[in-house]
């Protein structure tokens, strides 16, 4: 304690000498008769003061008064949408917490728990989001021994931490899951185990909600959010498991619990949630009916909003995937709408209005409209090398895609050197042994062995063998001719 004081101490006595000397050499360049005027003198005088004194604040503040400024802070820069600046709040907030209440306490639990949160939620880091969701949970174990009135005092409390975690925890195990990988010991996909996990976790969460809910007489609006979202998750697991049926119910429940709430994005979000699961069962009629009643709530939310482009992408997509004449048109009106509403809200050089584009340009291939496709790829190129880069996989696919166009027109020249373009690419990115490389690199040779491509490259080989010009130059003096060479 003295060690501190002593150095509390000293921090102060330097501060107070900096402010000395600011005011010593303020004073000595007012002295010495100079022409600036009274407001340039207080002007910077008055900064460099406020600017200590902060710094001063600062070095006195206690570790409790830093943590309320921190958890502000993180607050703020969360709202903001800042999410890098939050997280390392958070991550202060983490150390201070520690600083003052020791390990044995729930704070610490709460604000792993927090953090693990944060860090799914913002940056989708599902890895450190288990690795806190871990920590809370030990740290909950390892607490401190506390009276009965205080045990049940903190019970709400500690039973939003066990709920915050086996939440995270779930969520986290289905993001992993979507890595299909084997275990190489056991030879047990690691994406079974990882659901099996998010399972688990949910399922612990789910009955928190119900004690919860006993606990406090009804559900707080928070904790009827974490409800909807571990319903929701279900939903996916069920999904994953190939598990329809119950997918559906877990919707249903989720849309039962958005009742009497003015939740449209989430209820829409719902309704393609069920039209997904249908259409993998091959019911594209019911699929249809969910995807027009998310489309009815969104338009009377929002019309022509970024909720209604997606839907009615996804009306698109399964009108097209019935193959059926009739449902063309129906098709292409609604990628026409979802194109429009995405170029109106978030312009042409978003990445969502660049994906319709694509999918638009398939359903024109799958009926025949290649000259329309091709425009539509070729306008489309300058605007994804500026937003995805030059060597990205989508200027890949899309070279590929007007590649494959110019060889059923028979430009061959033309669809070898787009193809090339493709293939220097994905060596790139992929590497020359990666199954699209090798195919790419396939579709080359194949291009190659064309007559008018062959002749040309036989035409820029000799060119090529030929020998510079200066060799077949004389250096002599030719009859009746200057002399060429340098004197």
């Amino acid at each position: 304690m003295d060690s501190v004081n002593t150095a509390s101490d000293s921090n102060c006595k330097s501060l107070e000498n900096c402010l000395a000397e600011r005011r010593e050499s303020t004073g000595d360049s007012s002295s010495g008769g100079s022409a600036r005027s009274a407001h340039s003198e207080k002007g910077p005088s008055a900064r460099s003061h406020r600017e200590a004194g902060e710094a001063l604040a600062a070095v006195m503040m206690s570790p409790e008064e830093k943590l309320a400024v921190c958890e502000t802070q993180a607050q703020t820069y969360a709202e903001n949408q800042q999410f890098d600046a939050a997280i390392q709040e958070l991550v202060r907030c983490l150390a201070l917490v520690r600083l003052v209440h020791g390990d044995g306490h729930l704070k610490l639990a709460q604000a792993h728990a927090k953090l693990a949160q944060s860090y799914l939620e913002f940056k989708g880091w599902a890895v450190q989001a288990q690795e806190h969701s871990a920590r809370a949970l030990e740290a909950l174990l390892l607490r401190t021994p506390c009276s009965p009135e205080q045990e049940e005092g903190e019970k709400a409390d500690t039973l939003r931490c066990l709920l915050s975690v086996h939440h995270t925890q779930g969520q986290s195990a289905l993001l992993l899951a979507q890595s299909k990988t084997a275990d190489r010991i056991t030879g047990k996909s690691l994406t079974i185990r990882t659901l099996e996990e998010a399972k688990a976790s949910l399922g612990k969460a789910e009955r928190i909600v119900g004690d919860l809910r006993q606990l406090e007489g009804g559900s707080s609006e928070e904790t009827a959010k974490t409800e909807f979202e571990i319903t929701t998750g279900l939903s996916r697991l069920y999904q994953r498991q190939r598990r329809p049926q119950e997918a559906l119910i877990q919707c249903e429940r989720a849309l039962k619990l958005l009742q009497g709430q003015n939740r449209p994005s989430e209820v829409c979000a719902v309704y393609r949630d069920m039209a997904t699961i249908e259409q993998a069962q091959g019911r594209l009629d019911r699929a249809t009916q969910h995807l027009l009643q998310a489309r009815s709530v969104a338009q009377s939310q929002n019309p022509g909003g970024v909720e209604q482009a997606r839907i009615a992408h996804s009306l698109a997509l399964t009108h097209s995937a019935s193959g059926q004449p009739e449902h063309i048109d129906s098709a292409l009106r609604c990628f026409e709408e979802s194109l429009e509403a995405y170029r109106s809200t978030l312009g042409p050089e978003n990445a969502l209005t660049l994906s319709v584009q694509d999918d638009l340009c398939r359903l024109l291939l799958l009926i025949g409209q290649q000259e329309s496709a091709v425009k539509i790829q070729r306008e489309s190129l300058p605007l994804k090398r500026s937003v995805f880069g030059d060597l990205s996989a989508e200027v890949a696919e899309t070279l590929q895609l007007i590649a494959g166009v110019e060889m059923t027109q028979g430009d061959m020249r033309r669809a070898h050197r787009t193809m090339s373009k493709c293939l220097e690419i994905q060596v790139l990115l992929l590497g020359p042994q990666h199954k699209k490389t090798r195919a790419a690199q396939r579709t080359v040779d194949m291009l190659s062995e064309a007559p008018e491509v062959a002749g040309r490259q036989r035409k820029a080989s000799s060119l090529k063998a030929r020998p510079p010009f200066c060799a077949v130059v004389p250096s002599h003096n030719p009859l009746g001719g200057t002399n060429v060479t340098d004197s």
